[in-house]
């Protein structure tokens, strides 16, 4: 009788080894991922970061090079927007357009 692995296991067995790991759970990781690639990809190019943008590009480290950029070394993670000053309130008297001496 062969004794092969393939007698013993099933596919998904060897896909899945752990319960806690299941196809779902694999397509909302890989999800995320390339969510945090897309926002750090499109940081790096919008702030001419060309040589981060290469990397962020080629290297795939399950998102921890893109968490470092965007975290650390983001160009534009310094500048604050300043919100306009509000306009003046309208006056409560009425201007009838002749002044008094």
């Amino acid at each position: 009788m062969m004794n092969a692995w393939y007698m013993h296991h099933s596919f998904e067995n060897m896909l899945f080894p752990s319960p806690f790991i299941s196809l779902p759970f694999l397509v909302i990781l890989a999800m995320i991922l390339v969510a945090i690639k897309g926002y750090a990809l499109w940081h790096a190019a919008r702030n001419e970061q060309k040589w981060w943008f290469v990397f962020l590009l080629i290297v795939n480290g399950l998102g921890i090079p893109e968490l470092v950029y965007l975290v650390w070394f983001r160009a534009d993670k310094q500048t604050t927007k300043i919100a306009p000053a509000p306009a003046p309130a309208p006056s409560t008297t009425r201007d009838t357009g002749s002044e008094e001496a």
